[in-house]
């Protein structure tokens, strides 16, 4: 193992922003453009950017294209969120892109040893070191690193290799998900759902009729109905305590609205532990609930996030699980229309629908529960079309809960073994031998 110092061994690429007035830098952009927001998720690798810059745009500003593999780090705000680039695309210049000099250092290397090396940077960002990271900031970064670049090519590979199978799975519950968004629009949106015939309902002529509450057409025999119809009851939230004292003995892991996202599997999910009252068990989540964030959001993003809970949800987690005094769990009358519900209210959030619905409490938004539910309509499908949806929908959500406890395990063993072969403690040939293990582990627990 050799020290460097980072601004040896990498070529520095800096980013960029054109006017942001001019439309013919922004209007129908097709070259990705990058901020910290579309990689600050802890995956390796970033495809996409949530804004687009046209070509002239590019040359307009002092922005650069990443390659396929460079690496791009965040100088401001989140400091030190990282990845490596999946596409070719600019950025802006809240990040610097880094290159791997090509005889030094092996730039997927430089990923995984950055990854481990980031710690110190957002440990320094909160003082004065590393508060942003600029130019200088470089030459203050020490790694230490195997000398020979076949060296750093195998440790990487070992890492590769679980983030791969991660990406992997990553990428077939996202091709689920837009399964099941699809099926739900055609079905209950543009209501095209099969008819007796097996033909779709509305393209085939099936009668639909004008409905005064909801302002348009909807098939007939069809109910309209509020929100609330739909929920049988409710559990509030519990906090409890940290550790278990007096009567607090019940151990639970909680979920807060920083955890729906990572419920959904759409990032990590932190449920502190925590212990409730004995007498507040009834509070503990079931099969079938369903977990709303009422108090929180931003000024882009309202409160009304939405978790459901499914039996293999459930095995996700060593303990049960509660929500916090921010959320609230419901039970639905019938626990057929769950996932009718669940796709219906994404939708309304999605729409931006539920930030008519907010108020302020000491400068917190938070969702009025109970006046959006009993005042907003929704159509109601008969039972035995939403039956049809649910066992459509359940085989399909139980894999990616699946995948998500393999991804988790993989998560864990790559995060574990990142440090142990950057600093040489565990070798190449121990860590293959830990995956071999671990993969027939796996292949006797599916058998």
């Amino acid at each position: 193992m050799i020290k460097v110092v980072l601004s040896d061994i990498i070529n520095l690429i800096s980013g960029g922003t054109p006017n942001t007035s001019v439309k013919e830098y922004w209007e129908n952009g097709t070259v990705g453009w990058l901020s910290v927001n579309d990689f600050n998720n802890d995956l390796r690798y970033v495809y996409e950017s949530e804004k687009k810059i046209t070509e002239l745009g590019v040359a307009k500003s002092n922005t650069k294209y990443l390659e396929k593999g460079d690496i791009i780090i965040s100088a401001r705000g989140t400091v030190g969120a990282l990845a490596q680039i999946g596409k070719p695309m600019c950025f802006n210049q809240s990040c610097f892109g880094l290159r791997g000099k090509k005889d030094i250092v092996d730039t997927n290397f430089l990923y995984y040893a950055l990854k481990n090396y980031v710690k110190h940077i957002i440990k320094r960002s909160q003082g004065s070191v590393f508060n942003t990271i600029n130019l200088a900031s470089f030459d203050l970064m020490e790694l230490e690193i195997p000398k020979n670049v076949k060296d750093q090519q195998k440790v990487a590979r070992i890492l590769s290799d679980l983030d791969a199978k991660i990406e992997l799975n990553n990428k077939i519950n996202a091709e689920l998900e837009t399964m099941a968004k699809t099926i739900y629009e055609y079905w209950f949106v543009q209501f095209d759902f099969p008819d007796e015939n097996g033909k779709p309902f509305k393209s085939s002529g099936g009668k639909m009729v004008y409905n005064e509450q909801l302002k348009r057409e909807i098939p007939e025999g069809w109910e309209v109905t509020t929100v609330a119809n739909w929920i049988k009851n409710d559990k509030s939230g519990d906090w409890g305590k940290e550790t278990e004292q007096g009567n607090y003995t019940e151990k639970v892991s909680c979920v807060r609205g920083a955890d729906i996202n990572g419920l959904n599997g759409n990032g990590e999910v932190k449920t502190p532990i925590r212990f409730i009252l004995e007498k507040n068990s009834h509070k503990i989540l079931d099969p079938h609930d369903l977990v709303v964030e009422i108090s929180g959001g931003s000024p882009t993003q309202s409160t009304g996030r939405l978790a459901f809970i499914t039996e293999e949800t459930l095995e996700r987690f060593e303990n049960p699980l509660i929500c916090s005094n921010f959320c609230k769990a419901l039970t639905l009358k019938n626990e057929k229309y769950l996932y009718n519900f669940v796709y219906q209210w994404n939708r309304l959030y999605e729409n931006d629908v539920l930030f008519g619905w907010e108020g302020k409490t000491s400068g917190i938004k938070n969702l009025l529960f109970d006046n959006f539910t009993s005042n907003y309509y929704v159509p109601v499908p008969p039972e035995n079309l939403a039956e049809k949806f649910y066992n459509f929908m359940q085989p399909l959500q139980a894999k990616k809960q699946k995948n998500l406890v393999e991804i988790n395990k993989l998560e864990n063993i790559r995060d574990w073994l990142l440090p142990m072969l950057m600093s040489g403690q565990v070798s190449v040939g121990e860590a293959e031998e830990e995956m071999r293990m671990v993969a027939e582990k796996e292949e006797n627990y599916g058998n």
